[in-house]
């Protein structure tokens, strides 16, 4: 399985743009789809964007079209979420998460994820 890391997350306005990274390691990277889901305390999980394995393609759930972007660089085995004009309902544990079916992403069960970094969106 591949290990992974998430950072960047924090306290912003709203409005404001933040940028969430995540590192793997362990197995190669580039074997698997990977993507993002949340989770805000209290609700399941919520799937947002994943990439497939060459990140040629990228899929957003309709929460996040328009204000999420998903990119994933295989020589650097990390994926990133640019989050712009970011709302206090946005407030939740970000995880990475990985699988070798983007479709296991999309419905939150992937096989691997990381323990998540906080993003709180004051109003």
């Amino acid at each position: 399985q591949v290990q992974l890391v998430e950072s960047g997350g924090g306290l912003v306005q709203a409005g404001d743009s933040l940028k969430l990274s995540c590192a793997a390691s362990g197995r190669t990277a580039s074997s698997y789809a990977m993507g993002w889901f949340r989770q805000a305390p209290g609700k399941e999980r919520e799937f947002l964007c994943a990439t497939i394995k060459s990140g040629l393609s990228t899929y957003c759930s309709d929460s996040a079209k328009g204000r999420f972007t998903i990119s994933r660089d295989n020589s650097k085995n990390t994926i990133d979420l640019q989050m712009d004009n970011l709302k206090p309902e946005d407030t939740a544990v970000y995880h990475c998460a990985a699988d070798q079916k983007l479709h296991n992403i999309a419905v939150t069960n992937p096989v691997s994820w990381g323990q998540g970094t906080q993003v709180t969106v004051s109003s």
